[in-house]
């Protein structure tokens, strides 16, 4: 409490020195989202724009977010694996091709500090963070992009090397609860589940699948009666009413499982959870930032869930044929743009970007811009233009 007091505080401090600034917040404030909006493409690429601005300035060709008082940050190894599936598909669908030399150059980056044991680091690089499970498998995903896009070996091996270590360290019961954030077992390991199955198809071995099949069964049995998960929050103190972003996980997890053969069960699973938020954003317009297991909302709009939900929907209008899905997840993205274009009134490292919560000062990733959240509206923006990514 303390400490989130210190921060706005200090996010304060520095707005009344930022003008740009003041009028992103006086926007907000306001809650008054443009009626027009730019069409999907012109969204993309100015997200995209923000990407590579964030590459640049992190120095190593790695991927950072930006903060809207104190700047840009240092790479983030995790969201800079699952960045680069983004790029690439982006890539002819914008007809930029500069845009797979910037996720080359990311995967390099990728490469050399890929840990002795197999895995990759928590945090952000220079903060000395030891391996994470989760981390670690969402940069398969880029590993396993880039070697597709590239047919270059090194990519694929360290792919393995990664997943080798990822099954060594899973627990008797399926979960990855000592080798992962907080030391605790997450149903959003669903997400680890479907990077270990794809690598299951690339290279035939089925340890991998084995293991993704472990967690699976461990998260379906934490499942309600009414589609809520239990353990799917990224804290300690809140896991009774979990964040967008990690129910997203869970239920995209599970979706991109059953379509690569884990089971009808898996998307009967997603569908009850995908189902109420749905139901819930069509009636009111909006999502609120956490659920519990009555899927009563509290806090503000978390912009990354909002749009891997948006992401979850289309996947399942593509399996179902449903318009309910089609309905969200249009509306979502339509939402998505209009957030986009409020930072084009504030400062120019924001430009093109989503702030993590809307309002900007709502309780996740307050006053900040962080990568994972353009990373997964990218994603939404190519779903709305008929390309759902895979990895």
């Amino acid at each position: 409490m303390i400490r989130s007091l210190y921060l706005y505080g200090r996010y304060a401090l520095g707005a009344g020195l930022n003008v740009p600034l003041q009028r992103l917040i006086l926007s907000h404030q306001k809650r008054a989202l443009p009626t027009a909006v730019p069409e999907p493409r012109s969204s993309l690429n100015a997200v995209v724009d923000h990407l590579l601005r964030c590459q640049e300035a992190s120095g190593d060709a790695g991927f950072g977010s930006f903060h809207l008082v104190s700047g840009y940050g240092r790479t983030y190894p995790e969201t800079t694996g699952y960045i680069l599936p983004t790029l690439l598909a982006a890539a002819p669908v914008l007809q930029r091709p500069e845009l797979v030399d910037h996720a080359l150059r990311a995967a390099e980056l990728l490469l050399k500090i890929q840990l002795p044991a197999g895995g990759w680091q928590g945090g952000r690089v220079g903060e000395a963070r030891g391996e994470v499970v989760f981390n670690t498998a969402q940069v398969i995903r880029g590993m396993l992009a880039v070697h597709a896009h590239t047919g270059d070996a090194r990519f694929l091996a360290a792919a393995r090397r990664a997943g080798d270590r990822v099954c060594a360290v899973q627990e008797a019961d399926g979960t990855w609860a000592r080798h992962n954030f907080l030391g605790v077992a997450r149903v959003y390991d669903t997400y680890v589940d479907a990077p270990l199955m794809a690598l299951s198809q690339v290279t035939g071995e089925t340890s991998y699948r084995e293991a993704a099949l472990r967690n699976l069964r461990w998260v379906l049995g934490r499942q309600q009666a009414n589609g809520w998960f239990a353990d799917a929050d990224n804290t300690i103190k809140h896991n009774d009413r979990p964040i967008t972003h990690t129910i997203a996980y869970t239920i995209d997890g599970l979706l991109e499982c059953h379509l690569r053969g884990g089971g009808d069960e898996l998307l009967h699973a997603a569908r009850r959870a995908a189902d109420p938020l749905r139901d819930r954003f069509l009636r009111d317009g909006v999502l609120q930032g956490r659920y519990d297991n009555t899927w009563r909302g509290s806090e503000a709009a978390i912009t990354t869930g909002c749009a891997q939900l948006s992401i979850v929907w289309w996947r399942l209008y593509a399996i179902t044929n449903e318009v309910r899905y089609k309905e969200a997840a249009e509306g979502m993205v339509q939402w998505l743009m209009r957030v986009q274009a409020l930072g084009m009134r504030g400062p120019e490292g924001g430009r093109g970007a989503v702030t993590g919560s809307f309002p900007l000062w709502g309780r996740y990733e307050k006053f900040a811009c962080p990568n994972w959240a353009q990373k997964y509206l990218a994603d939404a923006l190519l779903c709305s233009m008929g390309i759902l990514p895979r990895q």
